[in-house]
């Protein structure tokens, strides 16, 4: 299904292929208000990789992660054998029947030592206002995102996929009115933005000194 949606009037394929250590993906753009978005700005702010695909406003094809078959996408798969670790930036309607529903995050994808490490950097930046879900047992099946055909576990070192509830996206009611920086962001998603790159500009660092 991946290479009929690619092939969608109006869908546009991104692929930035800067450095190897760290990539962002946003497979449902579009689709999943302002995940592109976000994998876009936090990877020019860090240097880092970027493979999305972003869908028009009258196209709503959810084509589940675990049928992104990388074979059928030749940016896609360029992106996979170029980067060590992903970080997929999903949007989800929060965990029904949570009293934090609304400010709860959860951090999957097969890089669970990676998901903890980043879990603690974004609650160190917003824990103010959101729950950040790293353990595997917290999270439910369905978002968990650790099928080996999902392209955040594709790349060479695996990755971390992120479920991230409107409110912290910028697309909940709340916002309705509210200041937007220059890039569109609502505060709560910039200082995502910026935690997210500040991540990636260590975990790109890092790698260099290896």
């Amino acid at each position: 299904m991946l290479d009929e949606l690619l092939a969608t009037s109006g869908v546009v394929e991104h692929c930035a292929l800067r450095s190897p250590a760290v990539g962002f993906l946003a497979i449902h753009g579009g689709l999943e208000a302002i995940t592109f978005e976000i994998a876009r700005a936090a990877a020019m702010r860090c240097g880092a990789s970027l493979y999305a695909v972003v869908q028009p406003d009258d196209l709503q094809w959810h084509v589940p992660s675990h049928r992104y078959v990388v074979s059928q996408a030749p940016k896609l798969q360029a992106f996979c054998e170029h980067v060590d670790i992903a970080i997929s930036l999903h949007g989800y309607g929060g965990v029904r029947g949570s009293d934090h529903r609304w400010t709860t995050a959860l951090l999957g994808g097969a890089r669970r030592d990676v998901a903890s490490d980043l879990a603690a950097v974004l609650q160190e930046a917003l824990g103010e206002h959101y729950h950040f879900v790293s353990e595997l047992h917290s999270i439910p099946t369905a978002y968990r995102g650790v099928h080996p055909s999902n392209p955040v576990n594709c790349t060479r070192g695996g990755g971390v996929q992120i479920e991230l509830p409107p409110r912290i996206r910028g697309s909940s009611p709340m916002w309705e009115g509210a200041d937007r920086n220059e890039a569109g962001f609502v505060p709560h998603t910039e200082q995502l933005v910026a935690a997210l790159a500040a991540f990636g500009c260590a975990a790109i660092a890092g790698a260099k000194c290896r």
